[in-house]
């Protein structure tokens, strides 16, 4: 009976390790939006999109949590906002357009 518990003590244990943080993510997203735009590497029409992008993934993040439900369609909608976003912030870092 100890056995029986004490596997199903470290497979919660071990589901909850991997388990995703998007606040997290967003949080360390809009970290390094701010350093790329105070180090003068995003223009300042960049910047505000990627804000605006940021409130509409904070968005969807509440959103999704209003139930205390996270579906594995609302996690991956999630991520993918958040991936995209990073992907935009490194095209946006590397170009060199003038506005």
């Amino acid at each position: 009976m100890k056995l029986v518990f004490g596997s199903l003590f470290i497979l919660l244990l071990t589901q909850t390790a991997y388990s995703q943080n998007f606040k997290a993510d967003l949080r360390k997203l809009n970290g390094q939006v701010e350093a790329a735009y105070k180090s003068r590497k995003l223009t300042a029409m960049e910047y505000g999109k990627l804000k605006k992008e940021r409130s509409a993934i904070q968005l969807t993040i509440d959103k999704a949590l209003a139930d205390d439900v996270l579906t594995p369609d609302e996690k991956n909608k999630i991520h993918s906002k958040i991936v995209r976003s990073r992907k935009r912030l490194a095209k946006y870092k590397t170009n060199r357009e003038i506005y």
